[in-house]
């Protein structure tokens, strides 16, 4: 299986001498192309500080990151920027969408900024409204939509770029159950049928369920690794066993 992402030795630090805290503790992780992988943890486990460090918008205190083989930790801030910009969607909690910019505009915008021909983005625009469910509301505002369709309209913006990984954090936590749901069969269509390689942040072990794996933070290491082997019921009836157990100890699925 192709390696799409890779981190060797992941260590993020704050403070100062004498006062340093390590939010991530020595990481390795190695992401496969068309992955589903779910990062979760209790709260300060260094998740978000982990997702922030693997889509390039902080960098490590020390250790290596990766993309298809390349070291993305040598590249300066503006030759990032371009790699970020063409390499990685993200997809956020709070939707991130432009209110003064129509829903198809709002798609759009990635393509827009990277000043591709007004042709194409047409044609991208179409084909993932029509995917996302949304070809009714392109000339909509996002204050004329539901929770649920605004996050349609970012899972769209995140991967018209066709981007090698698209990031997710807490995606689902603005939403009621319903949406929740509606937008987590999303994602599961875009990696099966569009073979984009996701990863989501989650404390939710309902969304973590639709990953194909997970790996379980606490004090900035790694402690455990989830697959997927059964039905997504089954998988989070084990989440949920696992979550609990780590109150006594580490689990035995380390």
């Amino acid at each position: 299986m192709e390696i799409v992402l890779e981190t060797r030795n992941l260590r993020k630090e704050y403070g100062t001498r004498g006062m340093v805290f390590a939010a991530i503790d020595g990481v390795d992780v190695k992401v496969y192309k068309g992955e589903f992988l779910g990062i979760m943890g209790p709260s300060g486990a260094g998740k978000t500080t982990l997702l922030n460090i693997l889509s390039t918008i902080d960098r490590p205190t020390s250790g290596k990151v990766y993309y298809g083989g390349k070291d993305i930790s040598t590249m300066k801030n503006r030759e990032l920027s371009i790699f970020r910009r063409n390499n990685i969607g993200f997809l956020f909690q709070d939707f991130n969408l432009l209110d003064n910019m129509s829903v198809e505009d709002n798609i759009a915008l990635p393509l827009a900024l990277s000043n591709v021909n007004i042709k194409e983005i047409k044609e991208r625009v179409e084909r993932l409204s029509s995917f996302f469910g949304l070809k009714d509301q392109l000339k909509k505002y996002p204050y004329q939509l539901s929770g649920g369709q605004k996050q349609r309209v970012a899972a769209a913006r995140a991967i018209i770029t066709s981007p090698t990984i698209v990031f997710a954090d807490e995606p689902t936590g603005a939403l009621d159950s319903k949406s929740s749901q509606e937008l987590l069969q999303c994602l599961v269509k875009m990696n099966e049928e569009l073979n984009t390689t996701i990863i989501m942040v989650t404390h939710d072990a309902f969304a973590a369920s639709y990953c194909k794996r997970i790996l379980y933070l606490k004090d900035g290491r790694i402690h455990a690794r989830l697959d997927k082997d059964s039905t997504r019921k089954e998988f989070f009836k084990r989440i949920i066993d696992f979550v609990g157990s780590m109150g006594g100890g580490v689990s035995e699925l380390l």
